[in-house]
């Protein structure tokens, strides 16, 4: 039942934090958008059983992700210490989703190279002095993604399908943004971009449950 409470509090958040990003400056942007975070990192703190390693990582990774949150809507330019924060967050997250994995899968690494190259030529142009720290993270979380899918693929249950999406929802969601940022505004990017991000992490926290 709590689970369910967090999940509905979770999508009421994060839609209206959302709508209050269209609103800016709005104090209930600044409230609702970590906030979001918190809720989706209380799912592995009160979810059934002790936490294990995998979900000690996890937890660690979305504590990075709530201080990159609140850095990229700081008022002022901390892209990059967000950039900094969910760089963080990624390589935690490839700690957990590698931990106890006997044997890696390449197969699922061609399609996120594909997106991951895509969008390297996509922004190309676009970043100047910002293009060794995009394609840094760039790499690190096509790594997160592919860990995450080969884990599945080492190991077919549910819990890490939800984490393997989760992780091509980051992927995504990060495109958007970086799309927004450095390519040209669009109205529908951070609609996107806060939904697939919250829709990621949610998926990554939830599969803490199965392995707890």
């Amino acid at each position: 039942m709590t689970i369910y409470l967090l999940t509905g509090g979770i999508l009421l958040s994060g839609i209206l934090a959302v709508w209050f990003s269209y609103r800016q400056p709005h104090p209930g942007f600044y409230i609702l958008k970590p906030l979001t975070t918190i809720l989706i990192l209380l799912i592995p703190i009160l979810g059934r059983g002790e936490i294990s390693l995998y979900g000690k990582f996890i937890l660690a990774g979305l504590g990075f992700s709530l201080l990159g949150d609140i850095f990229l809507m700081l008022p002022g330019d901390r892209f990059l210490a967000g950039l900094g924060a969910f760089l963080i967050a990624h390589l935690v997250y490839i700690i957990a989703f590698t931990a106890g994995q006997r044997e890696f899968f390449w197969i699922p690494a061609l399609p996120i190279l594909g997106l991951a190259g895509g969008t390297v030529l996509l922004l190309y142009r676009y970043l100047g002095k910002m293009r060794i720290p995009v394609y840094l993270y760039v790499a690190v979380i096509s790594g997160m993604a592919w860990m995450a899918w080969s884990r599945w693929m080492g190991e077919p249950r549910l819990e890490s399908l939800l984490a393997a999406w989760g992780g091509v929802l980051f992927m995504i969601s990060d495109l958007i943004l970086a799309l927004d940022r450095f390519k040209g505004k669009f109205k529908s990017a951070r609609t996107l971009n806060l939904l697939t991000y919250y829709a990621a992490q949610w998926l990554i926290a939830i599969s803490v449950l199965g392995f707890n």
